[in-house]
């Protein structure tokens, strides 16, 4: 049984010739609607990519330009639907809060570093109190459990500490 009427291309074939005569004007289309040529460029390659994809389901070849271009438009809207959104919620959302810089980081981690150090100086007693107190911020009854000894204690042994840590990190009162 011999088919009559034109041979029929290969997917790869097809597509080819499309994107050799419809790539540009393609684009433009989609750039015009959506005024980011970028964008326009990777929605057009998609409608190839799924035109390819479905060759063999295509009843008409001689359909394969107008499938073409209803895909680029309805990628296109899809995109401008998501831009929408996208915008209405990051206009609902306020302003981000600044992020700090990578000196910011860097002083921070010095600083850190620096607190550490000072801190493994004090004695056993008023490090523990400082470590408990501000680190896992307990509360002075906590500490003071913790550490086995009263309150009071406690006080004392945050006072120092902090004392010792001001004068070794040059912080005067």
């Amino acid at each position: 049984m011999t088919r009559s009427g034109p041979p029929r291309w290969s997917a790869d074939e097809a597509i080819t010739s499309l994107f050799a005569a419809h790539y540009r004007p393609l684009v433009r289309l989609a750039t015009l609607l959506l005024h980011d040529q970028g964008a326009a460029e990777e929605i057009v390659q998609d409608g190839y990519v799924a035109l390819h994809g479905h060759w063999s389901r295509l009843r008409d070849a001689d359909r394969a330009l107008g499938y073409l271009r209803t895909s680029v438009l309805n990628r296109c809207r899809s995109a401008l639907r998501h831009r929408r959104v996208v915008t209405a919620y990051l206009a609902g959302a306020g302003p981000v809060a600044d992020a700090p810089s990578a000196e910011a980081g860097a002083l921070d981690l010095l600083q850190h570093d620096a607190v550490m150090a000072a801190l493994r100086t004090l004695p056993t007693r008023q490090r523990e109190a400082l470590v408990l107190r501000y680190y896992l911020d307990l509360s002075e009854a906590e500490t003071a459990e913790l550490m086995g000894v009263s309150r009071g204690a406690v006080k004392s042994h945050t006072f120092r500490g902090l004392a010792a840590l001001k004068q070794s990190m040059g912080a005067e009162r």
